[in-house]
């Protein structure tokens, strides 16, 4: 797998390094957007009309609406945590980077809708406040067995994974949550990614502790079709969507913000290929 594509060359025609030359792209990508992608953004009470942008493009970043035990939190319904700036940020970065023909925009669909086959990939944060009502685990689960996949990101401790898991069990009876190893193609399918890094959100990274509660160790663990595809990627004690949002904020470390562009355009590139 080579770490650059062979267009991204300095002017005198050498390759820079790999790290050097993602920072140098994602904050001119970020700073550019400025002044347009974030004019009249919407709120978490808004969400993107798939009528209003006809299907067709590659790939859209869904966020995945959810029923939740906590929706009157003050921050907003937990399905909407970093909406809709990470996703935002991520698509500039992912047209970017990869050229591939995304959606610019965000696109929020709930999990129980049937619109949702329309897009085969759906982000889902805060697992550990998911609490799905029957019509969202019957369509969820005909999501994923139909070839859709599931990323979850963003959410941390014993307690917020015990809440996943039960409520996998009931979306998915019979299938086992596996580890994904650092040799799944996943981890190579445009970047080469040799290890796991918990990536902190702003205000943890800003005190220089990287863990929320008891979620000292971050994991990546997924949910496997009858054929071996992977069709869940679970990335537990974790948070690459923060490190989306923040990457413009020069306080944010840049190591963190790098490496989650890196593993999500790798998630993305993956999903879109199996």
């Amino acid at each position: 797998m080579n770490e650059l594509p062979a267009c991204w060359t300095t002017p005198a025609g050498g390759h820079r390094t790999g790290a050097a030359l993602l920072a140098l792209r994602l904050a001119g990508a970020l700073l550019l957007a400025c002044g347009a992608s974030w004019a009249g953004a919407q709120d978490a009470g808004q969400v993107t009309n798939p009528a209003q942008h006809p299907l067709g493009h590659e790939f859209f970043f869904t966020r995945g609406q959810y029923s939740s035990s906590v929706d009157n939190d003050p921050w907003g319904p937990r399905w909407a945590i970093d909406y809709p700036e990470a996703d935002r940020h991520f698509l500039i970065a992912l047209a970017r980077l990869t050229g591939v023909d995304a959606h610019g925009a965000d696109n929020a669909q709930p999990l129980g809708t049937a619109a949702l086959r329309d897009f085969p990939f759906v982000y889902v944060v805060e697992a550990g406040a998911l609490q799905l009502s029957g019509d969202e685990r019957a369509a969820l689960r005909k999501y994923l067995l139909a070839g859709g996949f599931m990323m979850v990101d963003d959410f941390w401790g014993t307690w917020a994974w015990d809440n996943l898991v039960a409520q996998l069990a009931q979306v998915l009876p019979g299938y086992a949550i596996r580890d994904v190893p650092l040799d799944h193609p996943l981890f190579h399918s445009f970047y080469d990614i040799d290890e796991l890094v918990q990536v902190p959100n702003v205000a943890q990274a800003a005190s220089g502790r990287t863990h929320e509660y008891d979620g000292h160790v971050p994991h990546a663990r997924g949910i496997f079709d009858g054929d071996g595809r992977l069709m869940v990627l679970i990335n537990w004690n974790t948070d690459l969507g923060d490190a989306w949002e923040w990457a413009d904020d020069a306080d944010y470390p840049l190591h963190f913000s790098s490496y989650a562009y890196k593993l999500g355009i790798n998630i993305v590139v993956y999903a879109m290929s199996y």
